[in-house]
């Protein structure tokens, strides 16, 4: 049992990993996928049963599968949460295999850890499961189905300045290089003014925010590589998709920002094939780590604050 557990693991870590090294030789990131070309807006994807986000991995490949399927929805559900709201999924439609990851500490483990005075032993596992997009299902409540509203850029704009105000990160607007310095602990950007586009600002500040979140005080990455190395080109990746999440959490359509190390990051991938989970996971939360501050920034709750 425990050695097809093992073998399952390793297929699904080798599929996914392939899938985002074809797309890399291929010159394409897969968390900057060609949105304009999409049926649906810029969004998270999310399980339409339970509200919630998914996270790390999943987001690459159900980002992937909407592009691919052409869906008009980032709402996803599995078989039987489909038939519990009162619908199914379309006869001859294919679903998207998701994974979940996670610990467990097997039975008597305790007991034996206390006897021997250790901590328990926790067993990793990944588990596989088949997600439905809303479209490929026929009969759900339109509460499930509805259109939802994309917020205009305008709207977006102050929410994100007051994302980064309320995050307190020395946040310094000057020069002419974008970066985060680990060893000093700011964010430099160049001003708004150097930029031909306002949210492609935003866009460059949510990404130098996504390596702030990596310091020793806050997430606690490895950031010591030097330019060129596998440490930093991994680090890269983490800021890259972070950035795409923060982003698309915001409803901001992601760019590239740093299409010049795919030949670095396919190095890593081919290496590691277990890599692009963990940069994943980091970006997801990283993302989370800034968007928490979204609320904390909110201009209504400022308001509030200052009756």
């Amino acid at each position: 049992m425990k050695d097809r557990t093992d073998a399952n693991r390793a297929s699904l870590y080798a599929e996914v990993t392939a899938r985002v090294i074809t797309e890399l030789e291929a010159g394409r990131l897969p968390w900057v996928q060609p949105w304009d070309g999409a049926a649906c807006g810029c969004s998270m994807p999310h399980n339409a049963g339970t509200g919630r986000r998914y996270s790390g991995i999943n987001v690459l490949i159900l980002w992937a599968a909407v592009i691919e399927g052409r869906y008009t929805s980032q709402r996803w559900l599995t078989y039987r949460q489909a038939q519990a709201a009162g619908g199914n999924v379309r006869k001859g439609e294919r679903g998207t295999t998701v994974c979940y990851a996670d610990r467990f500490i097997p039975k008597g483990e305790q007991a034996r850890a206390r006897e021997e005075d250790r901590d328990a032993r926790q067993i990793a596992f990944l588990k596989r499961f088949t997600v439905f997009n809303v479209d490929q299902c026929e009969g759900l409540p339109e509460a499930l189905t509805g259109t939802l509203e994309t917020p205009d850029e305008l709207d977006i704009l102050p929410d994100v300045q007051a994302l980064i105000g309320a995050s307190g990160a020395d946040f310094r607007i000057g020069g002419g290089e974008a970066y985060y310095s680990p060893s000093g602990d700011f964010v430099a950007v160049p001003p708004q003014a150097a930029f031909g586009e306002p949210i492609n600002w935003y866009r460059t500040a949510l990404h130098e925010l996504g390596h702030w979140t990596g310091h020793k005080s806050r997430l606690d990455r490895e950031q010591r590589g030097s330019f060129g190395s596998g440490d930093y080109a991994r680090e890269e990746l983490v800021a890259e998709m972070a950035s795409a999440f923060a982003c698309a959490s915001l409803s901001i359509q992601p760019t590239v920002r740093h299409a010049d190390y795919i030949a670095s990051w396919l190095a890593v991938l081919r290496e590691d094939e277990r890599a692009i989970f963990r940069a994943a996971s980091a970006a997801s939360k990283a993302a989370d780590y800034l968007l928490a501050f979204r609320d904390k920034g909110a201009p209504d709750a400022r308001q509030e604050s200052a009756a």
